[in-house]
């Protein structure tokens, strides 16, 4: 599956020669806490247009820990809605529901459907699989309870980007396995699909020099996975599970330039081989993270477009 022309798109560049000025310390020299500091103040930079939404709610519902915070976003339009469930990136460590707020407007506005956002347990804090059994029980609440915030719970979608596409393909998993919530399809963004190595090619080409970088990985790797032995368990590394069959069709949204491409194509390549429709989209030239920089990377609304086309069609299907 080739992707791009093996030159970074001039914004990119752009973005990483103003990274450089910053002269920051690397991810993995910072605590948790100023790493969760960082990315809020630098989401709120990149983050483009924040378009007004027709309807925004902030809830707490039950989980298996206590109580989950969502952001339920309703769009103009007539009930029952479509319902997009959506889990942040940050490497389960970083982000929030706040850090990925523009986004997920854009996409309840671009798609006309209720996204619902979720704020999973972090690491280290809380490490695997709290952020798995956060993102489940929250998909199952959404699944239920629908129609009381105008939602269509028949035509319900799992969507997440980086550590946000890992939990949404292990939702996804846990659904299909537990019989539980009928989901049309995952939408992921350069997801997350292997946490036992950082040895895959795009690990080793792109280890350094990017705005995430194989040490940087491994840093959140390391505060999400307690236990070695469960990151080689598929709700740590769905990659690895022996059978991806009759699970619900599929978008992998890959960036050319990121450790993570080529598990995220592996993914795309593996549920194909299973029998799972899948759509696999390589944005050449582009970064891990392009999707929340649309305010330096214009590629990103291509992205938004495109994903909402996607989500339209599945629901209206």
């Amino acid at each position: 599956m080739p992707c791009g022309r093996g030159e970074l798109d001039p914004q990119a560049a752009k973005y990483l020669k103003a990274l450089a000025l910053l002269n920051g310390p690397p991810l993995q020299s910072k605590s948790p806490q100023q790493a969760r500091a960082d990315r809020i103040a630098s989401g709120h930079a990149n983050a483009g247009v924040i378009e007004p939404v027709a309807h925004i709610e902030d809830r707490l519902i039950p989980g298996l820990a206590g109580e989950i915070p969502i952001r339920i976003y309703t769009p103009d339009g007539s009930a029952p809605f479509p319902v997009l469930v959506f889990f942040h990136g940050g490497g389960w460590v970083t982000g929030n529901i706040e850090t990925h707020d523009p986004l997920c407007r854009s996409l309840a506005n671009r798609a006309g459907c209720i996204v619902v956002s979720v704020d999973y347990r972090l690491a280290p804090e809380y490490k695997h699989p709290a952020a798995v059994e956060d993102a489940y029980a929250a998909t199952v609440w959404v699944a239920d309870n629908a129609a009381q915030f105008g939602g269509d719970p028949d035509r319900l979608i799992v969507c997440g980007d980086s550590a946000g596409g890992h939990l949404a393909t292990v939702a996804t998993f846990l659904a299909h396995e537990n019989d539980g919530p009928k989901i049309l399809h995952q939408l992921l963004i350069y997801p997350v699909t292997n946490t036992a190595t950082q040895e895959t090619k795009s690990y080793l080409k792109f280890a350094e020099g990017l705005n995430l970088t194989r040490e940087g990985m491994i840093w959140f790797r390391n505060h999400y996975i307690g236990d070695e032995a469960d990151a080689q368990h598929l709700y740590a590394s769905p990659l690895l599970a022996q059978d991806l069959s009759g699970l619900p069709p599929a978008t992998v949204i890959t960036a050319e330039f990121d450790v993570l491409h080529d598990e995220g194509r592996a993914y795309a390549e593996r549920l194909a081989a299973a029998g799972v429709p899948v759509s696999y989209r390589c944005y050449g030239g582009m970064l891990h993270g392009f999707v929340t920089n649309a305010g330096v990377m214009d590629r990103a609304y291509d992205c938004l477009d495109d994903m909402a086309e996607t989500l339209r069609r599945v629901f209206a299907s």
